[in-house]
């Protein structure tokens, strides 16, 4: 799982048929303190999130397809949660 803030999304006219009528986002990764990595990845989106929200995603094929119940699907990742806080101990 990989902590991240939407930063924009991904509009595409040629893709695979997967897809189409799916949200690509551009998700830049954070560390647990909300700050930026530096890193970014592509993920598509199961939520409904939008620009700026912190977000989960999981970042691992398989489960990705899991989760999209799409066993076929070319995909690696996806946004499996929108976070409200998080709380660390200390």
């Amino acid at each position: 799982m990989i902590l991240g803030r939407v930063s924009g999304e991904i509009h595409s006219t040629i893709n695979h048929p997967f897809y189409d009528a799916r949200k690509l986002l551009v998700i830049e990764k954070i560390d647990p303190n909300g700050h930026l990595t530096g890193d970014y990845l592509i993920a598509v989106d199961s939520v409904g999130a939008g620009a700026g929200e912190r977000v989960l995603v999981l970042d691992e094929g398989n489960g990705a397809r899991q989760v999209l119940d799409a066993p076929d699907a070319p995909v690696r990742s996806v946004v499996v949660g929108i976070i409200d806080a998080i709380d660390l101990a200390r």
